[in-house]
């Protein structure tokens, strides 16, 4: 299968071009820079000129592909609405595309867009007064060409897709506790923190490309880990003291409001819809194992 990528140069995106590749198929990567062509080009992906605005290079893109999963998003995080927007946009662009053609589209959400409290699975309905409720338009826009003649799908990843180099939620969490020479929880810490490792993700977004059933919203979740597991051990790792937190205190320790909100959100949700349609089996180390013997409490190992 000849597959166009979005974000293939991103975090993520690497590792999924190259589990496309070694399971056989080819892949056009759009790059908005001459390093995100450099980046896919060492891969073995064939770069693809343009942005998520360049509507044109998207429908191009689509049109000459046997597949399509869109990875990329971005924008001004102070501007959630306008991500939104732009995520929608650029969907429709690529499903228009592939309409009336059978052909496999994936989308990328994120879990948090459940709500909150308990196990959420796969047909649960998001929480549009959620942490993530920018992603929920993005998820309809995909999931409504599946009445279109597209097989599309959504994966929705884990908060946390751990692996070297992240520079995600537990690279900004151990960061702060750097500087403020206390590894922090809020509450009693029991709230809990999907997370899957980037490998492993990788493969969930193969197996929809190549068979998920048009209108599958899929998670790619390994685990739901006690945030407090996740302070002790980055506390353990550094030699700082762990401490617990109240919301108002959190407001202040932690970057901005939104990250205190998302570090105290009991967000777990269940995978197991997703592992039994697509086969799929978690095989990389767990979220704790990462911290404690991957990169993140060593920067001279981060790339």
């Amino acid at each position: 299968m000849h597959v166009f990528v979005t974000g293939g140069s991103g975090q993520t995106g690497p590792a999924v071009v190259a589990e496309l590749l070694a399971a056989g198929h080819t892949v056009t990567g759009l790059a908005r820079s001459d390093a995100a062509a450099a980046r896919l080009g060492s891969l073995g992906a064939t770069p693809h000129p343009g942005s998520l605005d360049d509507l044109g290079s998207l429908r191009a893109g689509a049109e000459a592909a046997d597949g399509v999963l869109h990875m990329a998003f971005g924008g001004d995080f102070t501007d959630p609405d306008d991500m939104s927007r732009r995520d929608r946009t650029a969907i429709e662009t690529l499903g228009q595309a592939l309409t009336g053609s059978g052909k496999p589209f994936v989308s990328t959400s994120g879990t948090l867009v459940m709500p909150a409290g308990r196990e959420r699975t796969e047909r649960d309905e998001p929480d549009p007064a959620g942490l993530a409720a920018f992603r929920i338009a993005g998820e309809r826009a995909c999931l409504d060409f599946a009445a279109h003649g597209v097989r599309a799908s959504v994966v929705r990843l884990a908060p946390t897709v751990h692996g070297p180099g992240d520079h995600g939620f537990i690279a900004w969490l151990v960061d702060t506790a750097r500087k403020t020479g206390r590894s922090a929880y809020i509450g009693d810490g029991a709230n809990r923190w999907p997370a899957v490792h980037r490998l492993d993700a990788a493969v969930v977004f193969r197996l929809a490309l190549e068979g998920a059933p048009a209108g599958s919203v899929l998670h790619a979740t390994a685990e739901n880990v006690p945030f407090r597991s996740i302070a002790e051990t980055i506390g353990r790792g550094l030699d700082l003291p762990v401490v617990s937190l109240t919301p108002d205190e959190a407001a202040g320790h932690y970057v901005s409001p939104f990250m205190a909100a998302a570090y105290g959100f009991d967000g777990p949700v269940s995978s197991t819809f997703t592992r039994e349609l697509l086969g799929w089996s978690p095989k990389q180390p767990g979220l704790l194992d990462d911290i404690a013997q991957g990169d993140y409490l060593y920067p001279d190992m981060r790339i």
